[in-house]
């Protein structure tokens, strides 16, 4: 994919998730979010790092960490919470059309910026219909590497079938369902575990805890 490409779905994957989240009143911001321990406001700033952390800041936060990955995300999550929910908002939001990023291929912060978002809205109760090339594109990218987050050998000897996009990946028991649920699941996700059938969803499950 030629990266204009991936930077424009990246703007409107974001864009779509600060729209999503605008109004949204301060109690609600404390939701706990798909990502165990974090608040959806926590996501958010989590999020807001791969739109105003270059790489450089990046690697200097490494090296202050000791190389402690755990406390490099914290930190710099900490840094781009704000005071209230509106500054994070607002913070979030200003990273549309940003070229800034750590040193992460542009794929991976599309897939981010979806799973995350997924991660916020699945609590709140939010739909979004992702365009189907995204999530075609997400789901190949997740079964094929373990960069950032384990997602392929979660899948390893399975085969993937979407049933709403034209996607199927890897061979073995089958495990069935949206891209989007299959997307989650493999990155750990198992609240959406419901959602997929197949022979092979009980080694996925197992996987996904």
């Amino acid at each position: 994919m030629a990266e204009d490409g991936a930077w424009a779905w990246i703007d409107a994957e974001r864009q779509a998730l600060a729209d999503d989240l605008a109004g949204l009143d301060d109690a609600r911001w404390s939701t706990p979010s798909l990502c165990a321990g974090l608040s959806v406001r926590e996501v958010l700033a989590h999020l807001t790092v791969s739109g105003a952390v270059s790489r450089a800041r990046w690697l200097v936060g490494v090296l202050r960490a000791r190389f402690d990955f755990d406390r490099q995300v914290d930190d710099r999550l900490r840094e781009q919470l704000g005071e209230t929910p509106a500054v994070t908002l607002a913070r979030f939001r200003a990273t549309i059309g940003s070229r800034v990023s750590p040193p992460l291929p542009r794929l991976a912060l599309l897939d981010e910026v979806v799973v995350h978002g997924e991660d916020i809205r699945r609590p709140l109760g939010i739909a979004r219909a992702h365009p189907p090339e995204v999530l075609a594109a997400v789901l190949r990218y997740y079964a094929g590497t373990d960069l950032v987050v384990v997602a392929k050998r979660r899948v390893r000897g399975l085969r993937l079938e979407a049933t709403d996009v034209d996607v199927a990946i890897g061979e073995g028991d089958a495990v069935r369902g949206s891209a989007l649920a299959l997307i989650m699941a493999m990155t750990g996700r198992a609240a959406l575990l419901p959602e997929l059938a197949g022979p092979g969803l009980p080694l996925l499950a197992a996987r996904s805890g």
